[in-house]
């Protein structure tokens, strides 16, 4: 193998020298320096090689654009083209190196080594426009104005990076007069909450006292005022009592009161800070402030795990849950770490190795009802009004229930244990017997819901059939017998009869005994079993031993019995032989007659007085006497016989059966039945069923029973099975539904109902034991436990702490104790009834914890005091007049001229009062049509819409709630009614709405047969009339008649017979002579033999009926032809029909049917013949006619009832849905109603405000008491309603609207009302606050969305200056963008005119930058078109549209752009100097000439371009088109004339002096010659005027207008 695999292999070629125009020279006129090697290595790559080496793959490189190949690099509009590569070698895998890649192609083709991608255009960054400009930044002197923008699209793959988002620009309101300030006081921000300092060991008399001491001192206090009466001090220490129960938890509840402080400066206006002297006109604000210590939840540790809820042992079964709980120890404050939940849970599985099973559950069904037809019927079907006659497929249902598979495992599990408590109660041993001794009861299970049955249920329903009555189907009667006894071997009654009977063809419900009667008799006289049967006669032969004159014949015969079978001869011992009949051999000169032909049928099956049975038999004249010593011929009615037959009277018995009675008991049985043993009392008894019997006279009536033949009398008595009886068999009553468990509120505190019920699973039938009347029971619960509400209790706030004086002593208001402090309070939890309860009852289940730390203010002595507001006043009536509410100023404050001040300090507010007016308007789309209860399908509904409330501020308010074949028979059915509103479809139909039935039908071939009546006497023509012989003619009546078994009855119309098989009606032949020999008919002619291969011969005989006179021969009496198939020999075989389709009863709709085939006997010419033929030869019938069909039910679908109606899909709002679903029960199955389209229905919600918690406004930043610095903004929460559409507008209303929500905005639970702001000082340059997101946008190239890049939105924060000096100071701006989903796609155009010009995304908004500079308008000609003419060869023209250059034509998009200049074929025209005039030259040239071209050159040069700018066909392309087809019908026709000239002239034999040529002469000298083409070849002839001619020569010149 390595010898013939791998490398080491040398490949080589031949090298020879060649010169340039290709052929071979000698080697030393080549540099052999630069001769190709003529041998090489090389590897040799066998199958094994393939687990060696394989292709690497290297990554894709970054995408080149297309133009830095081609080496233009025209302006980025929307996207470039561009070309990635990666390397891709073959390597050997186990080190990777590389090989040849011949070796790996060898295998598989080398991966692509190049792909197209798109690069977006460099996208620059987009900014909006500027705002108008601020005011000056000073009242007085030198400031700025400012200007900004902010960033709507940040730059991406390369773009221009965001230009300034501020401009400035100086301004000087006034002169300032006097001295400018320049030193401003700044405010630092707050510090973190800190401790307050321990006291010293001597606290100071300053210090507050501690809480205890202070009530010591307050209560001594009191008491040394007065001593109180025993009542008072009584009723002061129950209220002391009380307190003291009532106070909370001081670990809980207690909060540290700390401190913060802030630092003051003094600023310059270029920014530099200077000593707070410098700022002597600013009073200090406050430096110091109370705050409540930051803390965090404490909680203790978890408690124990509680047991696990599931308590039986299943591993298959899902887990349990289990769970623990902590205590709450500290709540937090201060914005301390939260509290995490105080409760947990977890799966479990219950431990212990006694654990009982779980219990199991599985579906159990009742028994099918009975089956029912009439539910596959459309109500339409008139078939309903008689259901007791429906048959066929039907539905059948059943009831589905669920039901514990190991209750009683269960209960003696259970039992098992109670006794072994009992007995180990009382000191006995248990001693439980082993589990499988367990006998369990034969009963019903209790059902339980249906919740706890995992698995799919059973279906409901199911296919049925109920079996159709099958009709007795009987052949035709057969012909009547011979006269019989009634019993062969009893002939002591001369009583006799004539039978004929008829046969069962088929198989009818309930045996043949329900058929009408099978057998008829008819009385007869001289009755006998057995009878002579004519076979033949033989040959006539004369008396005396002559040659003709009267002779005998003697009878061929057999003995038959009555049915026609041949039995011995002695059976006919008692009757007669049939002795020999006298006949005639004609002598030559006789008349010569031929033999009788058959009987007839008889013409009457029996005789009356009016009508008698007559059969008739005939011969002919063949051949006349001679006229003298002849016997004559006899008169015409000598030739006909007739005689009677039939001749017994037509009375006609059967017997006569009625329907079957029902099945009663036998008496003659019930005494062994009673004997019976017990263990046959299962087994169904036996009884008996009788029918009447009678004799019945044809058209009479009943008649004695002896006037019938007793031997086929039917039987009146037959056994029967009596039906079982049937209990009704109903399963224990369920268990109780459960109560409610969960409390309810006191004010929707309502009894409930709880009920069980039974299911029957067998119903009684045949006398058994009927159901109960109830299976249903209900009972009400108890009254349902009211839920224990839970609420927070506030305490009061405790005294507002400020910072200890030691701390601000030199801050304001230190002297007289004033200023802003925090107090806290504590919370409880209680019930409703103010039980005290643990605080984590409020934590779960109460509304949010109220707030336990606030900001306080102690009023300082300068300060006014002022009463909280009071309550609003009443207003009379609704939307007339105001309210208003008041407050008064307090102590000291009422003599302060400030306090005063109304503006400052109002004292009442003024409102309009309430409107409440509203208006109620239709909202949405009119809901599914929804049914009444009861009605499933269809009828009368209603549909609902929601209905939406405003108030008189155009405000959302809620309004109340109100309960409130061998061929085939056709049948058809017409179209009578389309379904509609979900009914059942029609069957498939054709164009005229008919729906067809085709089933086989077979003819019998026998059912009609041609009759020839007796040929007539001959009629001589053309003959000597004296002798009456010669050729002549006979002619007979031929009818078409009815066969029957008793032989051709009535006549018919010819076309019912096969006009092949008609006997003649005329014959031509010659009537023999007097002394001529006279021949019997011809025999028929002898079978062919099988097959027909054309080699056998057929004969057929006749005998001498006279014979001729002495000298002269008979003719031969024997003829024979070959057999010739199709001819007279033929093939037989048996065709079977198609199956029909599937018939059922008349009764039924669906279900089991019958289809049938009909077989018939074909000859080999095609031809159906009657089937004998077929029988004849035994041929195999190996099909099978009759085989079981199903007809699919038309299954209408089945729904499960309408569900409840779901919550609403929306708490609030106006979109609010609720539905209601219902599955498929049962699928439609064949034509039967499709299931109802909507399986879901909805209707609108009732309308409800959408209130929800909204932040107002930020407030401007509030420095206190300065200019500059650290201040605080604020802002409001406040509740609002909306009708919960997208982009609805809110409104704002009153808190107590959202007191059930928790408060939260747009989710985020932490509310934040108040934040640090900074108010920059006179002089600094800051950033603004950032800007709002940009709307997201995506990368888009041509409208489309690039998936490779996500889509961005963007902010930004502008500088603003106040001072110029300062500017060089100011920050940088700043813009962060972020990824978003569902981005935009926006494009950018130049808008405007010449004078103003600006660029706009398409949303509308304008913009600066994302617009191309190359399109700018008004720039450069060629730079004016979009797109830019970036093809090679293209220009742009004036108008603005990309054009080719000269020589090119231009190729457009499916857009309408340009897309390539393509070169255009040139069309030389040689002028008429030119040698080459009758050649015609497309070819495409360069347009521009090269420098060696003659400047003499003749002929002239054209571009064509037959599009024009707009990407249309030019108008002179139709022209040449239109001209271009004229010439062509033009040589066409000239041709045509000239073969019609050339035909002409050969039919007319004219002398070719030309030798056919026809020639036109046109203008100019233009020939157009034709030859006519000659059957031989002609030499060319000469003209005057011309040279050779050519055949069909057309030439140019060069004329245009050709």
């Amino acid at each position: 193998m390595g010898n013939e695999c791998g490398p080491g292999g040398s490949q080589s070629r031949a090298v020879w020298c060649a010169h340039v125009e290709g052929w071979t020279t000698l080697h030393t006129n080549c540099l052999q320096s630069t001769r190709p090697a003529n041998q090489q290595s090389c590897f040799r790559v066998c199958d094994w090689h393939k687990d060696l080496y394989d292709w690497r793959l290297g990554t894709w490189n970054q995408c080149v654009p297309v133009s830095l190949r081609t080496g233009r690099t025209p302006a980025c509009l929307q996207g470039e083209e561009g070309i990635q590569t990666r390397d891709v070698i073959c390597a050997l895998r186990a080190d990777g190196s590389a090989a040849d890649d011949a070796i790996c192609e060898y295998f598989e083709p080398k991966p692509r080594q190049e792909q197209g991608c798109l690069i977006p255009c460099p996208k620059d960054c987009v900014v909006t426009e500027f705002t108008p400009w601020t005011t000056c930044s000073k009242t007085c002197g030198l400031g700025l104005q400012n200007r900004v923008r902010s960033v709507v699209a940040p730059p991406l793959f390369g773009g221009l990076v965001c230009p300034n988002l501020t401009e400035f620009q100086t301004c000087a309101p006034r002169a300032c007069e006097g001295r400018e300030t320049v030193f401003n006081l700044r405010v630092g921000g707050w510090s973190e909450c800190k401790s307050l300092p321990e006291p010293p060991s001597g606290t100071s008399s300053t210090d507050a006292p501690v809480r205890e001491v202070r009530q010591t001192r307050r209560r001594k206090g009191k008491e040394k005022k007065g001593n109180r009466d025993p009542e008072m001090r009584e009723l002061i220490k129950n209220k002391r009592n009380r307190n003291r129960l009532s106070r909370t938890d001081e670990e809980l509840w207690n909060i540290e009161v700390g401190f913060r402080s802030r630092q003051v400066g003094c600023v310059h206006r270029n920014g530099s800070t200077v000593s707070l002297s410098q700022c002597p006109h600013w009073s200090l604000p406050e430096l110091y402030q109370s705050c409540p210590m930051p803390r965090a939840c404490v909680l203790g540790e978890w408690g124990e795990w509680g047991p696990c809820s599931k308590t039986c042992s299943n591993p298959g079964d899902s887990q349990g849950m289990r769970s623990r709980v902590r205590q709450l120890i500290r709540l937090p404050a201060g914005g301390g770490y939260e509290c995490p939940s105080l409760e947990e849970s977890q799966a479990c599985e219950p431990k212990g190795s006694k654990l009982p099973p779980c219990a199991t559950y599985t579906w159990q069904t009742t028994e099918w009802s009975e089956c029912r037809v009439e539910a596959l019927l459309s109500p339409q079907d008139r078939r309903r009004g008689n259901q007791t006659a429906l048959c066929g497929g039907g539905v059948q249902s059943r009831e589905v229930y669920c039901i514990q598979t190991n209750a009683q495992l269960l209960r003696y599990i259970s039992d098992t244990k109670e006794k072994a408590v009992a007995r180990s109660l009382i000191g006995q041993m248990p001693s439980a017997p082993p589990l499988l001794s367990i006998s369990y009861e034969v009963s019903a299970s209790q059902p339980v819901p249906a919740d706890r049955c995992k698995d799919a249920s059973p279906s409901t329903t199911e296919l049925c059939r109920i079996q159709c009555p099958v009709e007795c189907v009987l052949s035709p009667w057969g012909s009547w017998g011979p006269c019989t006894f009634e019993n062969c071997d009893q002939r002591l009654l001369k009583k006799g009869f004539k039978f004929r009977r008829r046969t069962v063809l088929n198989q009818p419900t309930g045996g043949e005994g329900g058929c009408a009667h099978l057998v008829e008799a008819m009385p007869c006289e001289d009755p006998s079993c057995f009878s002579w049967q004519l076979q033949k006669l033989e040959q006539c032969i004369p008396d005396g031993d002559m040659d003709c004159g009267e002779g005998t014949q003697t009878p061929q015969v057999r003995c038959v019995d009555s049915q026609g079978t041949e039995v011995e001869k002695e059976q006919c011992a008692d009757v007669p032989y049939p002795s020999p009949l006298p006949c005639v051999v004609p002598c030559p000169k006789d008349c010569t007659l031929s033999l009788w032909t058959q009987w007839s049928s008889c013409s009457q099956t029996c005789s009356s007085k009016t009508a008698e049975g007559k059969q008739m038999r005939t011969r002919a004249i063949l051949a006349y006497n001679a006229g003298e010593g002849g016997s004559s011929c006899p008169n015409t009615s000598a030739l006909q016989q007739v005689r009677n037959c039939n001749d017994h009277p037509c009375v006609v018995y059967h017997w006569q059966t009625g329907p079957w009675g029902g099945c009663v008991e036998d008496s003659s049985v019930s005494v062994l039945n009673s004997s019976s043993s017990e263990a046959s009392s299962s087994e169904c008894p036996t009884g008996v069923q009788t029918r009447k019997v009678i004799c019945v006279k044809v058209n009479v009536g009943q008649v004695p029973p002896k006037k019938c033949p007793e031997a086929p009398r039917p039987e009146s008595v037959r056994p029967c099975l009596l039906p079982c009886k049937r209990d009704c068999i109903v399963t224990p009553f369920s268990e109780w539904t459960e109560c409610p468990t969960s409390c309810q509120s006191e004010l929707n505190a309502q009894k409930s109902k709880q009920f069980r019920y039974r299911m029957v699973i067998q119903k009684p039938a045949n006398g058994g034991q009927e159901c109960p009347d109830v299976l249903s029971e209900e009972k009400e619960c108890s009254t349902p436990s009211v839920c224990p509400g839970y609420r927070w209790k506030t305490h009061k706030w405790r005294k507002c702490q400020l910072v200890p004086w030691s701390i601000r002593r030199d801050g304001k208001g230190a002297q007289e104790n004033c200023g802003a402090g925090v107090q806290t309070r504590a919370l409880s939890c209680r019930q409703q009834d103010g039980t005290a309860v643990d605080v984590a009852q409020c934590l779960q289940f109460a509304s949010n914890m109220p707030a336990v730390s606030q900001l306080c203010q102690l009023p300082c002595k300068e300060e006014c005091q002022l009463t909280a507001w009071s309550q609003f006043s009443s207003c009379s009536s609704d939307c007339v007049g105001v309210r208003s509410r008041r407050r008064a100023l307090v102590g000291k404050s009422k003599k302060k001229d400030k306090c005063k001040n109304s503006q400052m300090y109002p004292l009442s507010e003024t409102q309009y009062c309430p409107c409440d007016k509203y208006n109620a308007q239709p909202v949405g789309n009119w809901s599914d049509c929804i049914l009444p209860e009861g009605m499933k399908e269809c009828g009368q509904g209603y549909r609902f819409q929601a209905m939406v409330c405003y108030d008189q501020e155009d405000r959302l308010v809620e309004t109340s709630r109100k309960s409130c074949g061998s061929g085939v028979k056709v049948r058809s059915k017409w179209l009578r009614e389309k379904p509609y509103n979900g009914g059942r479809p029609c069957p498939k139909l054709d164009h005229l709405n008919q729906v067809y039935e085709v089933v086989p039908c077979v003819s019998d071939c026998s059912q009609y047969v041609w009759v020839a009546e007796p040929w007539s006497l001959w009629k001589v023509s053309n003959v000597d009339l004296k002798e009456n012989c010669g050729e002549g003619v006979q002619t007979r009546r031929v009818r078409c008649m009815m066969n029957s078994v008793d032989g051709p009855t009535d006549a018919v119309e010819d076309y019912l017979c096969d006009p092949e098989d008609m006997p003649a009606g005329t014959r031509e032949s010659r009537l023999p002579c007097p002394e001529d020999c006279v021949l019997s008919e011809w025999s028929p002619w002898t079978p062919c033999d099988l097959p027909c291969s054309g080699r056998g011969d057929r004969e057929r005989t006749a005998f001498a009926l006279r014979l001729p006179k002495e000298g002269e021969d008979c003719p031969a009496s024997m003829q024979s032809e070959p057999c010739l198939l199709n001819r007279n020999c033929f093939h037989y075989s048996y065709n079977i029909t198609d199956w029909s389709t599937c018939q059922l009863s008349a009764s039924a709709v669906c279900g089991v049917g019958l289809k049938t085939r009909m077989v018939d006997c074909v000859r080999s010419d095609g031809k159906s013949v009657d089937l004998r033929f077929c029988e004849q030869l035994r041929l195999e019938k190996k099909w099978q006619m009759n085989a079981t069909c199903t007809v699919e039910c038309p299954v209408n679908c089945q729904v499960s009832d309408w569900s409840a109606w779901s919550d609403c899909s929306q708490t609030c709002g106006l979109e609010g849905k609720m539905l209601r679903i219902r599955t498929v029960l049962q699928a439609s199955q064949g034509d039967g109603r499709p299931c109802p389209s909507p399986m879901e229905q909805w209707k609108p919600c009732p309308v409800r405000p959408c209130y929800k918690w909204q932040y107002g406004p930020w407030s401007e930043c509030r420095v206190e008491e300065v200019v500059c610095g650290v201040g605080v903004r604020f802002r409001n929460l406040s509740c609002s309603v909306s009708d919960g559409s997208s982009g609805a507008k809110s409104s704002v209303v009153e808190e107590a609207l959202c007191a059930e929500l928790e408060p939260a905005v747009d989710g985020d639970k932490n509310i934040v009302l108040q934040e640090t702001c900074t108010l920059p000082c006179p002089g600094d340059c800051y950033l603004m606050e950032w800007s709002d997101w940009s709307v997201c946008q995506s990368v888009c190239v041509k409208g489309q969305r690039l998936q490779d890049f996500s889509a961005v939105q963007v902010r930004s924060r502008a500088v603003i200056a106040q001072e110029p000096e300062n500017i060089a100071q100011c920050p940088e701006q700043e813009w962060q963008s972020r990824p978003c989903p569902n981005g935009e796609c926006y494009e950018y155009q130049w808008m405007g005119g010449p004078q103003l010009i600006w660029c706009q995304r398409s949303d509308g908004l304008n913009v600066t930058g994302g617009c191309p500079a190359a399109l700018v308008p008004g720039a450069a000609a060629d730079q004016s078109c979009d797109p830019l003419c970036n093809q090679p060869q293209s220009f742009c023209s004036e108008d603005g549209v990309c054009m080719c250059e000269e020589g090119f034509t231009e190729m457009l998009t499916t857009e309408g752009t340009l897309e390539q200049c393509a070169p255009i074929p040139v069309l030389e025209i040689p002028t008429a100097g030119d040698k080459k005039a009758d050649v015609k030259t497309s070819r495409a040239i360069n347009p521009t000439p090269e420098s060696t071209e003659q400047p003499g050159r003749t002929g002239r040069t054209w571009y064509l371009q037959p599009f024009g700018p707009d990407g249309k066909l030019k108008t002179w392309v139709y022209g040449v088109a239109a001209g271009v087809f004229v010439l062509l019908v033009f040589i066409v026709s000239m041709v045509y004339l000239a073969c019609s000239y050339c035909a002409i002239r050969r039919s007319l034999g004219t002398p070719d002096s030309a030798n056919g040529t026809v020639i036109w002469m046109g203008q100019d000298a233009h020939e157009l010659t034709y030859t006519c083409p000659d059957k031989k070849p002609k030499k060319p002839q000469r003209r005057q005027n011309n040279s050779r001619l050519k055949p069909l020569t057309l030439a140019y010149d060069g004329d245009v207008d050709m």
